[in-house]
């Protein structure tokens, strides 16, 4: 009898006709997705670009070795589904040669610029960040989850991506990065602003590492700039308006935090 490694093989093998060889424009970016399965062309089909005759930036394919790693860990999933998440991360990856990478955060829009939102999972990023919608109503959600953020001309900017996150919160959009905001939960709101050398300790279980050394040196330099140039707050909060206002107050309106 067959193992089932060698059967998921034959079996990727037969499902690998060659669907989609497509350019799109993401982080400012034309990457060509040279997928497999449907899933990704569904998936990233906003960011699709207008122009595919024109050179591109990078190329992403997810070979048959990278693809049965993800599905020996993911086999609950569609093979579409572990596709596009191999694609994403590649992706991320072979960004960082342009200074981008990728950041675990729901990202706010409002007014022109951008406020990140970071915590463990179960945090409340969702339930804060709805808050913000509640009472603005011209806030918008970048990115619910995996925004890309760049380094560009001496500050940051992120940029919405088709991944977004389970509840699919974005859109296709970029700001300038204003505040990084770093979320706990606490029965009394309150705001600080945390001293640069203890970001980092917050900051670095939020990024995506990559495989490769001079990548992760990279990731390491561009996260230190970030933290140089990017203010970092703990808000302590619970689920109430007054939770909004602590943080709309300080990050937006400019009052000191306590």
């Amino acid at each position: 009898m067959l193992g089932l490694f060698v059967l998921k093989r034959l079996i990727f093998i037969s499902k690998c006709v060659r669907l989609n060889k497509m350019i799109y424009e993401i982080a400012e970016l034309r990457v060509k997705i040279n997928n497999k399965f449907k899933y990704t062309d569904r998936f990233c089909e906003k960011y699709l670009s207008t122009d595919q005759t024109s050179d591109f930036d990078l190329e992403i394919e997810v070979s048959e070795e990278e693809f049965l790693d993800e599905k020996q860990k993911s086999s609950e999933f569609s093979d579409g589904y572990v596709e596009n998440l191999c694609i994403y991360r590649k992706m991320c990856s072979k960004m960082l040669k342009w200074d981008r990478f990728l950041m675990h955060t729901a990202v706010l829009e409002y007014d022109g610029y951008c406020y990140a939102f970071l915590g463990r999972s179960g945090t409340g990023k969702s339930t804060h960040t709805g808050l913000w919608l509640k009472n603005l109503p011209n806030a918008k959600i970048l990115n619910g989850d995996k925004p890309i953020i760049a380094y560009k001309n001496g500050e940051f900017i992120a940029y919405g991506t088709p991944w977004m996150g389970k509840e699919r919160l974005g859109y296709n959009g970029k700001g300038k990065l204003k505040a990084l905001c770093f979320l706990e939960q606490a029965k009394k709101n309150e705001i600080a602003l945390i001293e640069k050398d203890k970001v980092a300790e917050r900051l670095f279980v939020q990024l995506l590492m990559p495989e490769d050394f001079n990548f992760v040196a990279r990731t390491l330099e561009l996260a230190d700039e970030l933290i140089k140039s990017v203010p970092s707050y703990l808000l302590k909060c619970d689920i109430s308006d007054l939770a909004f206002k602590t943080a709309y107050d300080c990050l937006v309106g400019g009052k000191d935090a306590k």
